[in-house]
């Protein structure tokens, strides 16, 4: 693999002997990149960047971009590139590189590697022995216990029929808005709970804002959506407490997925140093996304 576009997935480190294959690539045997090509390593300065070779036709600049717009064909290669990241994440330290970055040959990737050498290495070495979990919460709907309030005139006002007079139908929309309330106060303090508890738990925590039900498909309400920095060998009792939260609250529902490889935490901590700030990955080096793609030369 030398020249063409070349589609680049993910940073580790180089620690095999110089002829020998790396142990990622094992892992990846089965698991072909977005293009449906094979996944190589291409080794520099001690870093090694998990790539392949691409069509012009769908990965140059100019196709990309309109590609890009294409939602099926989107989703499609997020779900490969996280397929390839986690798959080599599950054994090892990996840096995920974002969402279509493209290089010009071997060449372009090692400009890549050599460009962020510095700031790739810190984020490896912050990283290793580490992985991600995310906990979304989300407002259970209630088990309906009573018909719900008319929305035309009471029963039993002189401008309606039936038994339920004004002041009753009165009483019970007061009920209901202060069980509604009350559910909802129940459902910020058990997100509250359950995300101070998992921070404590984990090495950093980081809040991404509530998932759009427009995207996700579920209708309930996201009240929490968060990933925690967890070290590996702590992952068993990190999501079995996950578990005895998740039975806390009856009016919270909560979901664990993972691990995966720390998309959310190649930056530093926003309260580190000034010198460890500066160590941040480049861009390249973002969690997955749709929303960011660009093609490196």
């Amino acid at each position: 693999m030398t020249e063409g576009l070349r589609y680049a997935y993910a940073v580790v480190r180089d620690t095999a002997a110089p002829q020998a294959p790396l142990d990622a690539l094992t892992a990846l045997e089965d698991v072909p990149g977005v293009a449906g090509e094979p996944v190589v390593a291409v080794r520099h300065q001690g870093l090694a960047v998990l790539a392949g070779a691409v069509p012009a036709e769908d990965f140059d600049e100019g196709p990309l971009r309109e590609r890009l717009e294409d939602m099926a064909w989107l989703e499609k290669v997020a779900r490969t590139h996280q397929r390839v990241v986690d798959t080599v994440g599950a054994e090892s330290c990996v840096i995920p590189v974002r969402l279509a970055t493209v290089c010009q040959g071997e060449e372009g990737l090692r400009r890549m590697l050599a460009t962020g050498r510095e700031r790739f290495a810190s984020a490896l070495d912050r990283l290793e022995g580490r992985v991600e979990w995310g906990v979304k919460a989300y407002a259970a709907t209630p088990a309906p216990q009573e018909p719900p309030a008319p929305d035309g005139p009471p029963a039993g006002t002189p401008n309606a029929p039936g038994g339920m007079s004004g002041r009753d139908y009165l009483r019970r929309r007061k009920a209901q808005r202060q069980a509604a309330e009350r559910r909802w106060g129940d459902t910020e303090e058990g997100a509250r709970l359950v995300h101070e508890t998992l921070s404590g738990l984990a090495e950093r925590a980081r809040l991404h804002p509530p998932q759009d039900p427009r995207l996700s498909g579920v209708s309930d309400r996201n009240v929490l959506n968060a990933a925690y920095l967890v070290r590996r060998e702590d992952g068993a009792a990190f999501a079995e407490r996950v578990g005895e939260l998740a039975g806390r609250t009856a009016a919270l529902r909560v979901e664990l997925t993972g691990p995966w490889a720390p998309y959310s935490f190649t930056a530093p901590d926003e309260n580190a140093t000034p010198d460890e700030k500066n160590a941040v990955p480049d861009e390249n080096t973002a969690p997955a996304g749709a929303e960011s793609a660009g093609a490196e030369g």
